[in-house]
């Protein structure tokens, strides 16, 4: 099942402990990282500065910075990054339905479980609590 096929508030509810959803791979690489660290102003040595990154980081080159690992819609909880995420990295993210509360007519809230996979990692980059909200 795929998230597209959440076509109303009834089927996020039915998917409420019963659906697991998974992203496309996603390339993490230099540009992208350094995009990000043009927008948030955030250029620690560790993800932008290929050489040094790979002179003395314990990771051998640059990583992608924590919140360009997740999106933020609504909000999120409970976040924790569990491994870096090495630039030349594929990323993609599973999503489960852990809650889903009506807010007002026609809309949900969903708290989704979401596990970010680094591509043959042995444990996830990112696990975290996302809050979504969805009108119908």
């Amino acid at each position: 099942m795929s998230v597209a096929s959440l076509k109303s508030a009834a089927d996020v509810f039915a998917a409420a402990g019963n659906a697991r959803y998974v992203s496309e791979w996603t390339m993490i690489d230099q540009a992208r990282v350094n995009g990000f660290a043009d927008a948030t102003d955030d250029h620690q040595w560790i993800h932008v500065d290929v050489e040094r990154a790979a002179r003395e980081s314990p990771f051998g080159g640059t990583i992608a910075h924590g919140f360009l690992t997740v999106s933020v819609n609504y909000g999120l909880n409970r976040v924790r990054f569990m491994s870096p995420v090495r630039v030349g990295s594929r990323l993609r993210a599973s999503f489960e339905v852990e809650q889903a509360s009506a807010v007002e007519p026609g809309s949900v809230q969903v708290t989704w479980r979401v596990t970010v996979e680094c591509e043959g990692a042995d444990k996830p980059a990112c696990v975290a609590e996302f809050i979504t909200r969805h009108a119908f």
